[in-house]
């Protein structure tokens, strides 16, 4: 039977810190939302909510599917196809197929973000 619904609690979710991401500086918090095997047969393939503290980076890096960043809550440098740019709470950034982006907070708070990838 497949399943119409669903919900997961926060304390059920995998948070761990994931360190030099794409061989970006220092630890970002990761937690994982949803992961490929909750989402199997959708076009969801993962929902990560990631929190960087001042100072640290997602490296650049060039992706084969399509990803979303939801910015949340403070702002960075968001690197899209070589261009930089300034992003803050309540900005969206898409990378297709093919496109390449980093992410670096920049800025002296927290930088929150929900990252959506698609198949």
């Amino acid at each position: 039977m497949s399943q119409t619904t669903l919900l997961k609690k926060r304390s059920e979710m995998r948070q761990e810190p994931l360190r030099n991401c794409h061989d970006g500086a220092g630890a970002l918090d990761w937690t994982n939302v949803l992961d490929p095997s909750e989402v199997e047969g959708r076009q969801l393939h993962f929902l990560h909510d990631d929190v960087l503290a001042p100072g640290v980076s997602i490296g650049l890096h060039t992706h084969d599917d399509e990803e979303y960043y939801y910015i949340i809550s403070g702002k960075g440098t968001m690197t899209l196809d070589g261009e930089r740019c300034t992003v803050e709470a309540g900005d969206i950034t898409a990378i297709y197929p093919g496109g390449s982006h980093a992410l670096e907070n920049d800025g002296d708070e927290d930088l929150r973000v929900l990252v959506i990838g698609l198949r």
